[in-house]
């Protein structure tokens, strides 16, 4: 019988690609949550259910590669777990309005910034990794800003579109990072 052998790629270049897809999803998904942002529609609503999911499953893929490159993964299975009960919780939430899903989206937002805080400070060596640090310190910061702003008088979610962007934007600076640090530039 004849073996297969199955090789990854090293983690500075799986993690540059998955980096540059998370960006591009991210740009896309604010920009269409935006034109729908004032109201909960069919549409903004499987947008917000959708963001989460997409970030489960860009945590596998990222898992897997961690895996196979001898890197820890507890604080990516942490943020699937995270990510998976803020898709739910976003569903339920949508029935109760605006102010609902911003206090299940900070929460989110909180919680998963500190998954992605650690989870930058243990890639340190591999290079690129501030953006994520400090994308993570910042996600946990306007988790916090979202959960005040449900208590606004006319909430809305045009800022988590802001958030998902600017979210997607250190992923792409990271990218450009981990190709400095594989090029050694």
């Amino acid at each position: 019988m004849k073996t297969v052998e199955i090789r990854t790629a090293p983690a500075p270049l799986a993690l540059r690609r998955l980096y540059f897809v998370r960006f591009a999803f991210a740009a896309v998904w604010a920009a269409l949550l935006f034109t729908t942002a004032s109201t909960l529609g069919p549409r903004s609503v499987t947008l917000l259910v959708v963001y989460p999911l997409f970030d489960v499953a860009a945590a596998v893929v990222d898992v897997r590669t961690a895996r196979a490159n001898g890197g820890a993964a507890t604080g990516l299975y942490l943020n699937i777990a995270i990510s998976s009960l803020a898709g739910a919780g976003l569903a339920v939430a949508a029935a109760s309005g605006i102010p609902a899903v911003l206090r299940v989206w900070g929460l989110w937002a909180i919680t998963a910034g500190l998954a992605q805080l650690a989870v930058g400070a243990a890639r340190r060596r591999l290079g690129g990794q501030w953006p994520m640090i400090a994308s993570g310190a910042l996600s946990t910061a306007a988790g916090a800003s979202f959960i005040a702003g449900a208590g606004a008088e006319d909430p809305s979610l045009k800022n988590l579109a802001g958030y998902a962007f600017l979210g997607g934007a250190f992923f792409l600076v990271s990218a450009l990072r981990l190709n400095r640090a594989r090029t050694g530039e």
